[in-house]
Parts: C-alpha cells; sequence; structure tokens
C-alpha cells in the first residue's frame, strides 16, 4: 500500500522549500524531493556564489582606491582556489540550514527525483515508490538555455560550471546581454580577466531603462570590457588551452574560457506533466493562475519553472502564499507588479517599477527627475565612475512610478524606495523627506528640477 501526504514538493529551491515548511508548520503533512543539493539555483549555483564572487572583485577596486586615501598596499594577490574554497564552505553551510528548516516542522526530504503520474500522484524514481498526495507543488526552477545549435558548443561552460572553474581564465567570452551575462562580465574584469562581451543587441539589459543601460555599458567599456554588438557565436575550436571563437561577422576571437549566458529555460522536462495534461507555453513554462494553480486543480507551481519574474523573493514569497492559502486557512496573493531588483554589475543597478519608456508607453504623461554625478568617494580615490539616480513621476497624480538607482549600494537604496512606492509615494512625499548628508541616496529627495 502506497504512503500518503498532503503535500508533495518537486524541487528544493527557495520557493519550493518555503512552501513545505510554511505547509508543515501549519500541520499538514509534507514531503519534498529534491535531485541536486537542497537550495536550489540561488544558493547553489546562482545569487549567493555569484555575490561572494563580486564581493571579490570589489576589493580589487577597494585596493585601487586606496592610494587615494593615503594607504599604501603592497604584496596583495588574489588566490582564485581560495575564493572557490571559501565558497564552496560557505554553499554548504548554507545547504545544512535549508535541511534544517525542513526536518524542524516534520517535512520529510526525499534526495532524489520524482515523478507526476497522476493528479494526486507521484513516482519516486530511484526505488519506484509511489506515494498518494492531496497536493502537488512543483517548484522545479529553470537552467541555463544553450541558444541555436553550434559546432563545438561542447567546449562552452554556463553559469553553473563558471563557480567551479580550476583557475581563473585569463581571457573569457561571454555571450549574452542580460543581466547574468553582465554581471559576470563584470566579476571576472574586477578580478583580472580580459573579458569580451557578444550579443545581438545594440545595447545590454534589455528591458531597463535607456539611462541605466547607457551608463553601465558606458562603465563596462571603461572598465576594458569589450563590446561585440549585433554579433552572435557561429562555431568554437578547442586547440591545447585556447578556444578560439567565431563571430557572425567572420571575425575570430582566441580566449581560455567560453561562457553562454543568453538566458534560462524551466526545468518541465521528464516531470510527467503531458501525460497529466498540466498546461505548459511555447518555452515549457507551467502556466499558471494568480494562485499558483495549474489546470489541474490539485497541481501548483512556483518559483522560476512558471517563467513570471524569474527572482528568488518572488519564488519564496509565492510559495508562502502557496502554504498559507491552501494549508493556514490565510489566503493572499503575491502582488507582482511592483518588484525591486539588483544587477550586481560595476556599477551595480537597483531598479524598481516602470522604465521611462515602459511608462510612456503605458500611456503615462510623465514627469522625469534625475542626476548624474560623481560619488563622493571617487574624488580622492580618482576612479572616473559615475552614479545615476532616476525617478519617472506621473504628471497627473504625482505619484512615483519608477525608480532608478546605478552605483555604489544600488542594491541596498532601491530595497527602502521599493516600501514607500508600495505605500503609493507621490514625489512631494519623496520631497518632504529630510536628506541624510552626506549620501548618494539623498539624491532621491533632493531631486528638484524636471530633465524631461
Amino acid at each position: 500500500m502506497s504512503r500518503s501526504v498532503d503535500l508533495f514538493v518537486i524541487g528544493g529551491g527557495s520557493g519550493g522549500v518555503r512552501a513545505g515548511r510554511i505547509a508543515a508548520q501549519h500541520g499538514a503533512k509534507v514531503m519534498l524531493a529534491e535531485e541536486y543539493r537542497l537550495g536550489g539555483t540561488c544558493v547553489i549555483r546562482g545569487c549567493v556564489p555569484k555575490k561572494l564572487f563580486v564581493y571579490a572583485g570589489r576589493y580589487a577596486h577597494d585596493l585601487e582606491d586606496m592610494a587615494g586615501f593615503g594607504w599604501t598596499v603592497e604584496g596583495a594577490r588574489f588566490d582564485w582556489p581560495t575564493l572557490i574554497a571559501r565558497k564552496d564552505q560557505e554553499i554548504a553551510r548554507l545547504e545544512g540550514i535549508y535541511r534544517r528548516n525542513l526536518v524542524a516542522p516534520g517535512v520529510e526530504i526525499v534526495d532524489g527525483r520524482a515523478e507526476i503520474i497522476g493528479p494526486n500522484r507521484v513516482r519516486l524514481v530511484a526505488t519506484g515508490e509511489e506515494i498518494e498526495a492531496g497536493h502537488i507543488l512543483i517548484a522545479t526552477g529553470a537552467h541555463p538555455a544553450l541558444g541555436p545549435a553550434i559546432p563545438g558548443a561542447e567546449h562552452a561552460i554556463t553559469s553553473n560550471e563558471a563557480f567551479h572553474l580550476p583557475r581563473l581564465p585569463p581571457r573569457i567570452l561571454i555571450q549574452g546581454g542580460g543581466y547574468i551575462a553582465v554581471e559576470f562580465a563584470c566579476l571576472f574584469r574586477a578580478l583580472g580577466s580580459e573579458v569580451h562581451l557578444v550579443f545581438r543587441a545594440d545595447q545590454i539589459l534589455r528591458g531597463f531603462d535607456e539611462d541605466v543601460r547607457a551608463l553601465v555599458a558606458q562603465e563596462m567599456a571603461h572598465s576594458g570590457i569589450v563590446f561585440h554588438t549585433g554579433q552572435t557565436l557561429t562555431g568554437i575550436t578547442a586547440e591545447g588551452g585556447t578556444k578560439t571563437v567565431t563571430l557572425s561577422d567572420g571575425s575570430a576571437i582566441a580566449v581560455d574560457e567560453v561562457m553562454l549566458a543568453i538566458g534560462r529555460l524551466p526545468n518541465t522536462s521528464g516531470l510527467g506533466l503531458d501525460a497529466v495534461g498540466v498546461a505548459t507555453d511555447k518555452v515549457g513554462a507551467v502556466i499558471v493562475d494568480a494562485d499558483g494553480r495549474t489546470n489541474v486543480p490539485s497541481i501548483y507551481a512556483v518559483g522560476d519553472v512558471t517563467n513570471r519574474i524569474n527572482l528568488t523573493p518572488v519564488a519564496i514569497r509565492e510559495g508562502h502564499a502557496f502554504a498559507d492559502s491552501v494549508f493556514g486557512n490565510k489566503p493572499w496573493r503575491v502582488d507582482h507588479s511592483l518588484v525591486a531588483t539588483a544587477v550586481f554589475t560595476e556599477p551595480e543597478v537597483g531598479t524598481c517599477g516602470l522604465s521611462e519608456t515602459a511608462a510612456r508607453a503605458a500611456g503615462h504623461a510623465v514627469d522625469i527627475y534625475k542626476s548624474q554625478f560623481r560619488p563622493m568617494r571617487a574624488t580622492l580615490s580618482g576612479r572616473e565612475t559615475r552614479m545615476l539616480v532616476k525617478l519617472i513621476v506621473d504628471q497627473q497624480s504625482d505619484k512615483v512610478l519608477g525608480c532608478h538607482v546605478v552605483g555604489e549600494g544600488a542594491g541596498e537604496i532601491i530595497q527602502m524606495a521599493a516600501i514607500a512606492m508600495g505605500m503609493g509615494a507621490t514625489k512631494a512625499d519623496f520631497d518632504r523627506t529630510v536628506a541624510v548628508h552626506p549620501t548618494a541616496a539623498e539624491e532621491l529627495v533632493t531631486l528638484r528640477t524636471k530633465s524631461a
């Protein structure tokens, strides 16, 4: 006789773990299956290791800047294996926390793959055991897209492998212009690599505000990153330790590593969705309603596998909302309309709400307030860098529709701005806030002159 649970979660990333833990705390009997490692993309091979690498690169900038403040630094050197080892220790620590957080409220963890074989039935692949489940939650995340097949693609890596390279590549070519590509381009450059960035468009960070895109591109180019716009990869050959990449314009670039960072695709292959009739879209994403429910009433999905807003905090909130609504008798929905995010480039980006282009396209008559300036730290360090603060304000209501920051601490700044915007803050609300001086963030409340 098969075992039964109230909830079976497939996927042990941030969204699945939060849903399983909260459901168990509400008294549900929960089983969760993860075939790789608990923590998912964010903890194991995404946000967390990426941010640790970003910190490593920023120390290089700090060393350069210190001379302007009277410091003399001699003999400083960077050791890639040390960074990798320390990163691995931290990831292992975090994975342990995830496991303990599930075990404490009574979630049963299955370290293996599971597939759906019925609206209320799951099979554990390793053992063949079948589990009856009142509800099934799909939280399997996404994986790096490889794009169109090209000769020699097997010589390329993705963001997954980038965190485990045996050495820092002296030269690396990255394909892509989205946030993953530009983040890796910046961190590899900061650590000393020669970096080539290849992308089809004429500008990076599609969908972000145009002023943000322009300033980040300018700063990246100034750091020495070589842009190859309007290009795609047509082939990769490897000989010895060198990989030669051919571009669509016929040119060739010799590097030590090639990284594909052209997007991510939902992990839905082999889950049994077709057999059960769960609807997916053209890229394989699970289609859900506002409550995360699929067209099969007993099956839900959260996080990147739904391809809505592919951010870890969004997956966590979706998982929490699902558990509270289904098992806690406290129904609520995630508001996807106003989500702040950061891009950990150099300089950093923080953004919330509409871009200027999106606001105008939505029919808003807007006033634009923006300031681009040299940050105070750069005055003594001598670093040639700029910051940007920009507000998009609805003319009729005075409501702040968009806030965009480029520069040091942008991610921290935008989190606080998002709270105000979520409460419906107007430009007048920003204006009557006393500035904290001297900070870059004070520009948000001292902008008075319209630029457009």
